[in-house]
């Protein structure tokens, strides 16, 4: 089912076009994707049919076997994903929660989704205070086969080995070089320390 809605004369927004994919036939189930074509959405491109697809898998396994510390926040948009972090029990993160904000590229998963906290952001060597996350699964390492699960396991166990709760030495100077919305995505990272 696709429903095309058509924009009112003078209000500068494009079409609005919902598409209802099923999830499971026998149960019913249908996953409405929103596409945006508005000014407000014309920096980010709308998803290929495979990463609809993609998404829509791990959506599905998503909520039938979670993993353990994150919870998916529904929302109507399947190319951000807000995702709540707790931190593992015995870590310094404990009793900690957080956000995940993650998007996906027009191509995913081909090309690697972009993931970052959202403010505030946990202290940590590798995170920066903008949310910025030096991870090499998230760029140089990154491959199609990932999912969003496998991404929140690695950053849980990021933290989880962590002995110290502190900024990276660089954080004011990388924040500061990001101030006009640089994507994290556009870093040229140096993975060194895989110690925390």
């Amino acid at each position: 089912m696709i429903i095309r809605e058509k924009n009112k004369k003078g209000s500068g927004a494009g079409p609005l076009i919902l598409e209802a994919l099923p999830i499971d036939s026998s149960l019913h189930l249908f996953i409405i994707v929103v596409a945006m074509t508005s000014s407000s959405a014309s920096s980010r491109k709308t998803l290929s049919k495979i990463a609809c697809n993609r998404l829509q898998k791990e959506l599905v396994e998503w909520q039938v076997n979670p993993p353990a510390g994150f919870k998916h926040k529904v929302t109507d948009n399947l190319q951000r994903w807000i995702i709540e972090v707790n931190g593992a029990p015995g870590t310094l993160y404990a009793d900690e929660t957080y956000q995940l904000q993650v998007d996906f590229p027009e191509h995913y998963p081909m090309e690697a989704p972009q993931v970052i906290f959202v403010p505030p952001a946990p202290l940590h060597p590798h995170i920066y205070s903008n949310g910025h996350i030096c991870l090499d699964i998230l760029y140089d390492s990154w491959s199609p086969a990932m999912t969003v699960s496998s991404i929140c396991i690695s950053i849980l166990s990021m933290l989880s080995s962590s002995t110290v709760k502190q900024r990276p030495e660089d954080n004011d100077r990388y924040v500061k070089n990001c101030r006009n919305g640089r994507s994290p995505k556009e870093t040229r990272w140096w993975f060194h320390d895989d110690k925390v």
